[in-house]
């Protein structure tokens, strides 16, 4: 006979920094209970096929299987967003676009385009806090595009549609007031790629050529002609890029360019706007 109590005491990933969440939340999905659940009724029995599931969900996660892939799901600003292999995992320090393009423009109707949606995290964050909005979300892998539809549908957000683009290649004469993109930006060398999480996870959603800087110029280059006067343009980069993507901003002409920090005060976001 096996209890809860058990169960969490037993569990070891010792090689995950978030090693008690990730127990919890595995545990959770295996009694298919809320974390809550464990520590209001740490004596309740656990039934074999539970435990089982659990200990396999275990074995995924020491492997380095990121949780968000076991579970298929991540949360997400205020919504539960389906997530899968081929999709980046939303992390929160992408909250700090959606946080910024809140401020930029008022809950009037305005059209929003998310550039690489994958989930759809941002475009439906956004859709969610503004029903005004129109909000266009782009991917072009066909995968990710089902993917955010089927998160759009769950949460019943009908100012959002979401197409198959690589970039702007599908949206030939259309203009917004807003374009919003994190996009790859990950440098092809870089060491991360093969350690923790992020080998799980998709390189065409992480890797932009030797610099990481590959599609930030081609989005920086093309985003004027889809913006309108005044138009804001919104991208997250690498920790040590702000610099770079400001000057590529200023040479394309926008103006009120500038960055922000994150909670670990990276110079995360850099945004700036067309001429009025």
């Amino acid at each position: 006979m096996t209890i809860i109590a058990s169960l969490l005491r037993g569990a070891e990933l010792p090689d995950s920094p978030t090693a008690r969440l990730d127990v919890e939340l595995l545990l959770s999905a295996a009694l298919g209970k809320p974390r809550s659940f464990l520590h209001t009724w740490p004596e309740r029995i656990v039934s074999t096929e539970a435990a089982l599931t659990f200990e396999a969900y275990l074995q995924r996660r020491r492997d380095g299987e990121p949780v968000a892939y076991i579970l298929g799901q991540q949360g997400f600003w205020k919504l539960d967003l389906e997530v899968a292999p081929h999709t980046l995992i939303p992390r929160p320090e992408t909250e700090l676009l959606v946080e910024a393009a809140l401020e930029l423009l008022p809950a009037t109707p305005a059209k929003v385009l998310d550039l690489g949606t994958g989930t759809g995290a941002i475009a439906l964050a956004l859709a969610s806090e503004r029903p005004a909005w129109a909000v266009c979300a782009v991917d072009r892998i066909a995968e990710a595009v089902a993917l955010a539809e089927r998160n759009r549908q769950r949460l019943h957000l009908n100012n959002v549609s979401i197409i198959e683009s690589h970039w702007f290649s599908a949206l030939e004469g259309q203009r917004f007031n807003l374009i919003i993109s994190n996009p790859p930006y990950i440098a092809s060398a870089d060491p991360h790629l093969v350690a923790g999480d992020v080998r799980f996870e998709p390189s065409s959603a992480l890797v932009a050529g030797t610099d990481g800087l590959d599609d930030l110029r081609v989005i920086i280059a093309q985003a004027p002609q889809h913006l309108e006067a005044g138009g804001w343009l919104l991208l997250e980069h690498g920790y040590d890029q702000a610099a770079a993507v400001r000057d590529l901003l200023l040479a394309q002409g926008f103006e009120g360019v500038h960055s922000r920090v994150d909670l670990g005060d990276h110079e995360r976001i850099t945004l700036g706007h067309l001429p009025c």
